[in-house]
């Protein structure tokens, strides 16, 4: 593996995969639908290589890939995980191959259709191992074509609003960032390098650099954060959610917000420890408001693909509570929740999609007694659901408890903001968060007594055609990975724990 540019190939074989598929002729779409699939899963074995050969031992970053790209401006292919982005990795792979089954019967204009949601893919890949600040922000910016043309092109309800609004919103945010990331580089030694950057942030004198942190921390952390839904900027993602198509919905709820936490983590918080423990109690407060709005709308909600999207949105508010702790605890639960909460959303967006592409239905209201024409779906859903309100055995429960513990133990902690008092209000945010558990449990009970297990009122519902072998292998994949990480989590959080260990590290290192 030491000589594998593995990491490169991840990457590398989904825009390889794209350009094949644009190279095939329109009408050979099972062809267009196997070269999709194969690079997807070839993407995923790699993924998984990766993760299982991560040295827990050593943590911090493994399987780096490094050259000169643009010398007299600092910029370079730098690429590598550690055991925090990891598990993203495979995530990524796993909710990519399970759209692409998921897509495989549905899909108009394959040609097209699969070979923008590779480019996609390649994009977030790429978010989640470039090391080098200027390559990140090419692939974080590579993923908003893609995904614009895919909801404007095969979306549903108001798709070209949608598309739109999603754009406008995710450039402003990238632009606010990057206008941060230019102050960082200008000021701490003129290297888009992750680590030269750093290591020029910590070394500008004492005073110098904590006024830079704090004055741009809250810039890039919240431009990040508009991907991840970050209250009062989240109006976009609904709207995405309802409006994009189920490969899409897919991997917008169970990757690319994920890609938004990560850069606030990996951008943001790292690169400037003195601004993150200064606007903590502000990205707090923001994220508890987020998480019981979000949660408090889904309840009211009727149409399934808006329901979870709501959800996903206080899904992300829990895990931006997490990274707010700074601490172990925080991070690990939120690096926990990031991987299962992706799984999770991801499979609960496939199964709307299966029932509207039958149904023609999102209506909760208007659907009943599925179990007995998709019990695999039901089965599905439940999975998802007890996943989603952290019931045990399954890996919502250790990440969000966790994620608990991290904030009661940073309440204990003094805030730069309020002049030495220590946060003790963030034990408030923890009873809040409970009650918002408690209510993602009411809707999800709710829904999936009404839409799989009520009395059958419509007869035409009960003459639906039935889940197809690729579907199925769709929903036990990603149930399956539900599953594991949650009887055995430390089959995930061994791999989590050793890069938050050096994320903690290098946070007391700098102060």
């Amino acid at each position: 593996m030491t000589n594998l540019p593995v990491l490169t190939l991840i990457m590398l074989v989904p825009l390889l995969g794209a350009l094949v598929i644009l190279l095939i002729p329109r009408e050979r779409e099972d062809a267009i639908k196997t070269v999709a699939a194969t690079a997807s899963f070839i993407s995923l074995l790699l993924s998984l290589v990766v993760f299982l050969s991560y040295d827990r031992q050593a943590g911090g970053f493994q399987f780096r890939e490094k050259t000169t790209w643009i010398p007299e401006f600092g910029i370079g292919y730098h690429v590598g995980v550690d055991g925090f982005s990891a598990p993203l990795l495979v995530l990524t792979g796993i909710v990519m191959f399970s759209a692409v089954l998921v897509s495989w019967r549905s899909a108009e204009r394959p040609r097209e259709y699969f070979a923008f949601l590779l480019l996609l893919v390649a994009g977030v890949f790429g978010s989640f191992m470039a090391l080098d600040i200027f390559l990140l922000l090419i692939f974080y910016e590579l993923v908003l074509f893609p995904v614009y043309v895919l909801i404007a092109g095969w979306g549903s309800k108001r798709r070209e609003y949608a598309a739109m609004k999603l754009t406008i919103y995710l450039f402003v945010g990238s632009l606010v960032a990057i206008i941060g990331l230019l102050v960082l580089y200008f000021q701490a030694g003129r290297s888009f390098d992750w680590f030269e950057l750093q290591a020029g942030i910590r070394s500008l004198p004492p005073e110098q650099s904590v006024q830079l942190q704090r004055t741009w921390f809250l810039p890039v952390f919240v431009g990040f954060g508009v991907l991840a839904s970050l209250w009062p900027l989240h109006n976009w993602s609904p709207d995405g959610y309802a409006a994009a198509p189920t490969a899409v919905s897919m991997l917008h709820g169970g990757v690319l917000k994920a890609t938004g936490a990560y850069c606030g983590l990996r951008i943001g918080i790292q690169l400037m420890p003195e601004g993150a423990k200064f606007w903590m109690p502000v990205i707090v407060f923001l994220c508890m408001a987020g998480l019981i709005y979000a949660a408090l709308i889904a309840f009211r909600q009727t149409d399934l693909k808006y329901i979870i999207g709501f959800s996903s949105v206080s899904h992300l508010g829990l895990v931006l509570l997490g990274l707010a702790a700074l601490n172990e605890l925080g991070f690990n639960g939120a690096g926990l929740e990031l991987f299962a909460g992706g799984v999770m959303t991801g499979l609960m967006f496939a199964l709307v999609g299966m029932i509207y592409e039958r149904a023609h239905i999102r209506d909760v209201t208007q659907l009943s007694g599925l179990a007995r024409t998709m019990p695999l779906a039901a089965v599905g859903f439940v999975i998802g659901s007890l996943t989603l309100m952290g019931m045990p055995g399954l890996p919502g429960f250790p990440a969000e408890l966790q994620i608990f513990m991290g904030l009661w133990q940073a309440s204990t902690t003094p805030s730069a903001m309020f002049s030495g008092a220590t946060n003790g209000w963030y034990a408030v945010v923890v009873v809040a968060s409970v009650i918002v558990i408690v209510i993602n449990a009411a809707w999800t009970l709710r829904v999936a007594a009404r839409i799989y297990f009520s009395e059958p009122q419509h007869p035409e519902l009960q003459s639906l055609p039935p889940l197809d072998a690729l579907e199925k292998t769709a929903i036990v994949l990603m149930c399956a990975t539900l599953i594991i990480a949650g009887v055995l989590p430390n089959t995930v959080m061994s791999v989590v724990s050793a890069g938050v260990q050096a994320i903690v590290k290098g946070l007391t290192a700098a102060g």
